[in-house]
């Protein structure tokens, strides 16, 4: 039971850490759409840069507990 607990708590932890990764890279595109003055280039390419930053960290971060 107590393995079983763990194991959520770190799937939970993984997905909440996978959606902070993304809405950081949101947050800095939307900055830099307002600084540039573009529409959605910048998020677009938050989202775009983000999903990939966040599979990579999330790997790592599960690698050192597997």
């Amino acid at each position: 039971m107590a393995q079983a607990l763990k194991a959520f708590g770190v799937l939970g932890g993984v997905g909440i850490f996978f959606a902070v990764v993304i809405g950081i890279c949101i947050f800095i595109g939307a900055m830099v759409d307002d600084f540039l003055g573009l529409e959605y280039g910048g998020k677009l390419t938050g989202i775009v840069l983000g999903f990939p930053i966040a599979f990579y960290l999330t790997y790592k971060q599960l690698k050192g507990i597997i």
